[in-house]
């Protein structure tokens, strides 16, 4: 972490009380100048801090920010979150997440920005990535798995993030094929699921998770595709992200460690249990606006449609 994020995890350690400037000094090693350098930082970002002769500093309040250490404190996984970088601002997370696959970090690093500047949707959509308010996260994954069983994590993802806003705020959140996640009608999450593999050999998948947490009716860009929200506008209270990202990552990697010894099922029974959609009518369009045969589609996408359907769906499936 940098010193700054050491200096405020330090103070929520020890929230309501005053830190001496020594004991700053001495645990993140820097001068007693550096430590009023990083304090003033920190009051620059919107952050509240007492300070007093001979008893140190006291922070009162300031916005939220995603520390790696925090969030880590509360996960003890086997896989994912055990490598955790958490960033200001990047282009897309998934770019990043992407950069570091090909860099060799290692099966379930994760990747969380506070803004994206690039943020990417299905079918090359802008995502809107406004700051300090959403989750922005990309888990890089190298299963050992056959190639055509890597869009089976989509599913995974999905239920994943729809169990934790249920769980934790009591919300209806449903899942709907495969790349959405609703609250009584409009989007609340969206996922973009990338693969980088030969022909038998999975090289990389990267899940990409977008979260809508504390985003305001403000803040939803005008002309949007599909009706969205919020868990703040759903519940109209701000939630503390830190602890939606520490039980979301924890539900992920419960649920990829059980999908790489029990296979798809559990999962499936999950998302159909997730699912409002069951035994619709359906339409399935390709993007040149056609119907796709029934004999392109693998078994498992053969098993899915015959249960899952969806009059007027647009759905992007493989060739």
């Amino acid at each position: 972490m940098t010193s700054r994020d050491q200096i405020l995890s330090l103070f929520r350690r020890n929230l309501g009380d005053f830190v001496s400037g020594q004991e700053i000094s001495q645990a993140l090693n820097i001068s007693r100048a550096g430590v009023w350098k990083q304090v003033e930082l920190l009051r620059e970002l919107g952050f509240e801090i007492e300070a007093q002769r001979s008893r140190g500093y006291r922070l009162l309040g300031g916005p939220e920010l995603l520390l790696a250490e925090e969030i880590q404190a509360g996960l003890g996984n086997a896989r994912i979150g055990c490598t955790l970088e958490c960033l200001d601002e990047v282009d897309s997370t998934n770019a990043r997440a992407r950069q570091l696959a090909e860099a060799e970090a290692v099966d379930g690093t994760v990747i969380i920005a506070d803004r994206q500047s690039a943020g990417r949707g299905r079918l090359g959509r802008r995502w809107e990535s406004p700051s300090a308010v959403n989750l922005y996260c990309s888990i890089l994954l190298r299963p050992q798995i056959p190639v055509q069983q890597a869009p089976q994590l989509t599913f995974l993802s999905a239920v994943a993030v729809a169990e934790t806003l249920n769980e934790l705020y009591h919300l209806p959140a449903r899942v709907k094929w495969p790349n959405d996640v609703l609250v009584r009608g409009a989007k609340i999450a969206g996922l973009l699921n990338e693969m980088n593999a030969e022909t038998e050999q999975i090289h990389f998948v990267i899940l990409g998770i977008g979260v809508n947490l504390n985003m305001t009716a403000e803040q939803f860009p005008a002309g949007i595709l599909y009706p969205a929200t919020s868990v703040l506008l759903e519940t109209g209270e701000a939630i503390e992200r830190t602890e939606y990202i520490r039980c979301l990552l924890n539900k992920l990697d419960q649920y990829y460690s059980e999908f790489l010894v029990e296979g798809f099922v559990p999962i499936r029974r999950r998302w159909e249990a997730l699912c409002e959609l069951m035994n619709a009518d359906l339409t399935v369009m390709g993007h040149s606006g056609y119907s796709w045969p029934m004999a392109r589609l693998s078994e498992f996408w053969q098993v899915m449609l015959s249960r899952c359907k969806v009059s007027g769906t647009e759905f992007k499936l493989p060739a």
